[in-house]
């Protein structure tokens, strides 16, 4: 095995445990939700589809053979966590400005209404307010959680390219 097959190996790797990464966030949010009884919002919805995307994209591109097309699902991986930061960033924002509100009432349908709310339900309808504080997670908001996740994708997925392909 030469070095770039090793290389690009690493890289789907990494994707594989990003993927799964993603998927077990949305199930935490689905225990939070189911068994402790904490009302996704609009928001939350939209970081669950976030986390979503990128874990398809994340197992799909580790399932590509060539470079490019790796390269092209590393780039959606990124822009599906980009998406999240922009929910979760608007989620910190309300939750520490009570005041604001993402306003259930204007988000809710337009959430509801993508494919996966009538699909999934339990894990896609909206059911709560953004505005509810929950009780912290190691310090942090849920919220804050899902930043912090979304930022270190956006970031470490280019700096792993850029790692992996570079010349030796």
């Amino acid at each position: 095995m030469n070095e770039q097959t090793s290389r690009l190996n690493r890289e789907r790797r990494f994707l594989v445990l990003l993927g799964v990464i993603c998927l077990a966030l949305i199930g935490g949010a689905l225990y939070m939700q189911i068994v402790l009884g904490e009302a996704p919002c609009p928001l939350c919805i939209l970081q669950r589809y976030a986390l979503l995307l990128i874990a398809v994209f994340a197992f799909i591109g580790a399932a590509m053979p060539g470079k490019r097309s790796l390269t092209l699902l590393e780039g959606l991986v990124v822009l599906s966590a980009i998406g999240g930061i922009a929910a979760a960033g608007n989620h910190v924002y309300i939750l520490a400005n009570p005041a604001v509100s993402c306003g259930i009432d204007t988000l809710q349908p337009i959430v509801d209404g993508l494919p996966l709310a009538s699909v999934l339900p339990l894990v896609f309808q909206v059911d709560g307010f953004c505005s509810t504080p929950y009780p912290p997670v190691m310090g942090l908001s849920l919220a804050q959680w899902a930043l912090v996740a979304f930022i270190l994708t956006a970031v470490l997925v280019p700096l792993g390219i850029y790692r992996n392909r570079r010349q030796a």
